[in-house]
Protein backbone atom coordinates (compact mmCIF):
# COMPACT_ATOMS: atom_id res chain seq x y z
CA UNK A 1 0.00 0.00 0.00
CA UNK A 2 1.55 3.53 -0.76
CA UNK A 3 0.81 6.24 0.98
CA UNK A 4 0.00 8.64 -1.97
CA UNK A 5 -2.69 6.08 -2.66
CA UNK A 6 -4.35 7.07 0.34
CA UNK A 7 -3.65 10.61 0.56
CA UNK A 8 -3.98 11.72 -3.12
CA UNK A 9 -7.33 12.40 -2.21
CA UNK A 10 -8.45 12.27 1.77
CA UNK A 11 -11.92 10.52 1.65
CA UNK A 12 -14.56 12.04 4.17
CA UNK A 13 -15.35 9.84 7.10
CA UNK A 14 -18.62 9.80 9.06
CA UNK A 15 -19.38 9.03 12.70
CA UNK A 16 -22.89 9.31 14.56
CA UNK A 17 -21.63 13.10 15.59
CA UNK A 18 -18.58 13.87 13.93
CA UNK A 19 -17.24 14.58 10.15
CA UNK A 20 -14.05 13.59 9.76
CA UNK A 21 -12.41 15.75 6.70
CA UNK A 22 -9.93 18.10 4.91
CA UNK A 23 -8.90 20.64 6.68
CA UNK A 24 -9.75 24.49 4.84
CA UNK A 25 -8.73 27.92 5.20
CA UNK A 26 -12.58 28.14 6.75
CA UNK A 27 -11.72 26.50 9.77
CA UNK A 28 -8.63 29.35 10.48
CA UNK A 29 -10.75 30.98 13.02
CA UNK A 30 -12.07 27.92 14.57
CA UNK A 31 -8.44 26.44 14.89
CA UNK A 32 -7.10 29.18 16.65
CA UNK A 33 -9.50 29.38 19.13
CA UNK A 34 -7.88 26.32 20.30
CA UNK A 35 -4.30 26.17 18.71
CA UNK A 36 -3.47 29.44 20.85
CA UNK A 37 -5.03 27.85 24.26
CA UNK A 38 -2.03 26.44 26.08
CA UNK A 39 -4.29 24.38 28.40
CA UNK A 40 -4.95 22.40 24.56
CA UNK A 41 -1.30 22.51 23.76
CA UNK A 42 0.48 22.10 26.93
CA UNK A 43 0.86 18.10 26.08
CA UNK A 44 1.38 18.65 21.89
CA UNK A 45 4.69 18.76 20.25
CA UNK A 46 4.27 22.18 18.92
CA UNK A 47 3.75 25.14 20.47
CA UNK A 48 0.62 28.00 20.90
CA UNK A 49 -0.31 30.29 18.26
CA UNK A 50 0.28 33.36 18.93
CA UNK A 51 -1.94 34.89 15.70
CA UNK A 52 -4.25 33.91 13.35
CA UNK A 53 -1.55 34.14 10.72
CA UNK A 54 0.15 31.55 12.21
CA UNK A 55 -2.63 28.85 12.05
CA UNK A 56 -3.38 30.46 8.64
CA UNK A 57 0.22 29.25 7.90
CA UNK A 58 -0.04 25.72 9.43
CA UNK A 59 -3.39 25.26 7.48
CA UNK A 60 -1.70 26.07 4.42
CA UNK A 61 1.06 23.45 5.58
CA UNK A 62 -1.67 21.34 5.59
CA UNK A 63 -2.92 21.97 2.00
CA UNK A 64 0.06 21.60 0.81
CA UNK A 65 0.70 17.90 2.29
CA UNK A 66 -2.88 17.29 0.73
CA UNK A 67 -1.90 18.80 -2.75
CA UNK A 68 1.15 16.50 -2.66
CA UNK A 69 -0.50 13.13 -1.68
CA UNK A 70 1.53 13.19 1.78
CA UNK A 71 0.03 11.99 5.15
CA UNK A 72 -1.90 14.58 6.98
CA UNK A 73 -4.56 15.40 9.32
CA UNK A 74 -8.18 15.18 9.06
CA UNK A 75 -10.31 17.87 10.58
CA UNK A 76 -12.62 17.47 12.98
CA UNK A 77 -16.50 18.80 12.68
CA UNK A 78 -19.55 18.59 15.26
CA UNK A 79 -22.05 17.77 13.52
CA UNK A 80 -24.66 19.20 15.65
CA UNK A 81 -23.24 23.04 15.01
CA UNK A 82 -20.94 22.80 12.11
CA UNK A 83 -18.17 23.77 14.63
CA UNK A 84 -14.36 22.34 13.59
CA UNK A 85 -13.03 21.36 16.91
CA UNK A 86 -10.02 19.53 16.55
CA UNK A 87 -7.81 17.60 14.40
CA UNK A 88 -6.55 13.80 13.78
CA UNK A 89 -4.02 11.68 11.79
CA UNK A 90 -1.51 9.22 11.21
CA UNK A 91 1.19 11.12 12.55
CA UNK A 92 3.35 8.87 10.84
CA UNK A 93 3.12 5.34 8.46
CA UNK A 94 5.55 2.21 7.79
CA UNK A 95 3.42 0.34 4.97
CA UNK A 96 6.71 -2.08 4.97
CA UNK A 97 5.84 -2.43 8.13
CA UNK A 98 2.06 -2.41 8.09
CA UNK A 99 2.48 0.13 11.45
CA UNK A 100 1.32 3.80 11.74
CA UNK A 101 0.64 6.61 14.71
CA UNK A 102 -2.34 8.43 15.39
CA UNK A 103 -2.16 11.74 17.11
CA UNK A 104 -4.55 14.05 17.66
CA UNK A 105 -6.03 17.82 19.28
CA UNK A 106 -9.39 18.85 20.41
CA UNK A 107 -10.54 22.02 21.60
CA UNK A 108 -11.33 22.43 25.30
CA UNK A 109 -14.69 23.07 24.67
CA UNK A 110 -15.20 19.49 23.88
CA UNK A 111 -12.95 18.03 26.35
CA UNK A 112 -15.01 15.18 28.16
CA UNK A 113 -17.17 14.06 25.76
CA UNK A 114 -16.06 11.11 23.81
CA UNK A 115 -15.18 13.24 20.51
CA UNK A 116 -11.64 12.26 20.70
CA UNK A 117 -12.50 8.43 21.08
CA UNK A 118 -15.21 8.58 18.23
CA UNK A 119 -12.78 10.28 15.75
CA UNK A 120 -9.78 7.87 17.26
CA UNK A 121 -11.84 4.64 16.76
CA UNK A 122 -12.89 5.67 13.28
CA UNK A 123 -9.64 6.09 11.73
CA UNK A 124 -8.43 3.10 13.48
CA UNK A 125 -11.33 1.57 11.46
CA UNK A 126 -10.01 3.07 8.27
CA UNK A 127 -6.61 2.49 8.98
CA UNK A 128 -7.37 -1.35 9.70
CA UNK A 129 -9.67 -1.67 6.57
CA UNK A 130 -7.73 0.74 4.36
CA UNK A 131 -3.74 0.86 4.67
CA UNK A 132 -3.61 -3.09 5.39
CA UNK A 133 -2.11 -1.93 8.79
CA UNK A 134 -1.76 -4.95 11.61
CA UNK A 135 -0.93 -2.19 14.79
CA UNK A 136 -1.74 1.31 15.41
CA UNK A 137 -0.29 2.98 18.24
CA UNK A 138 -0.20 6.14 19.91
CA UNK A 139 1.59 7.70 22.78
CA UNK A 140 1.50 11.08 25.50
CA UNK A 141 3.41 12.28 27.53
CA UNK A 142 3.17 10.66 31.34
CA UNK A 143 1.31 13.90 32.49
CA UNK A 144 -1.91 13.76 29.56
CA UNK A 145 -3.97 11.73 31.49
CA UNK A 146 -6.52 12.72 29.17
CA UNK A 147 -5.40 11.09 26.43
CA UNK A 148 -4.32 8.17 28.24
CA UNK A 149 -8.19 8.03 28.84
CA UNK A 150 -8.74 8.09 24.84
CA UNK A 151 -6.32 5.23 23.61
CA UNK A 152 -7.72 3.19 26.60
CA UNK A 153 -12.18 3.94 25.92
CA UNK A 154 -10.39 3.42 21.95
CA UNK A 155 -9.84 -0.10 22.77
CA UNK A 156 -6.02 0.66 22.99
CA UNK A 157 -3.50 -1.50 25.22
CA UNK A 158 -0.95 0.34 27.51
CA UNK A 159 2.54 -1.59 26.45
CA UNK A 160 4.82 1.14 29.04
CA UNK A 161 6.30 4.31 29.55
CA UNK A 162 9.21 5.16 27.06
CA UNK A 163 11.96 7.13 29.09
CA UNK A 164 12.41 10.33 27.46
CA UNK A 165 11.27 9.07 24.22
CA UNK A 166 11.12 12.76 22.83
CA UNK A 167 12.62 16.09 23.21
CA UNK A 168 9.85 19.01 22.83
CA UNK A 169 9.45 22.53 24.64
CA UNK A 170 13.28 22.20 25.59
CA UNK A 171 12.90 19.22 27.72
CA UNK A 172 13.26 15.05 27.34
CA UNK A 173 9.31 13.91 27.98
CA UNK A 174 8.79 10.28 28.85
CA UNK A 175 5.51 8.77 27.33
CA UNK A 176 3.26 6.18 27.78
CA UNK A 177 2.50 4.34 24.33
CA UNK A 178 -0.48 2.47 23.89
CA UNK A 179 -1.25 0.05 20.88
CA UNK A 180 -4.22 -2.00 19.01
CA UNK A 181 -3.95 -4.91 16.62
CA UNK A 182 -6.13 -5.30 13.94
CA UNK A 183 -6.92 -8.53 15.40
CA UNK A 184 -8.08 -6.71 18.64
CA UNK A 185 -9.96 -3.83 17.15
CA UNK A 186 -13.75 -4.02 17.05
CA UNK A 187 -15.01 -3.09 13.80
Amino acid sequence: MEIETIYKDLPVLETERLILRKVTVDDAEDMFSYASNEEVTKYVTWNPHKTLTDTKEFINLIISKYESSQVAPWGIEYKANGKFIGTIDFVWWQPNHKIAEIGYVISQDYWGKGFTTEAAKEIMKFGFTNMDLVRIQARCFLENIGSARVMEKAGMSFEGIIRKGMYVKEQHQDLKMYSILEEEFNF
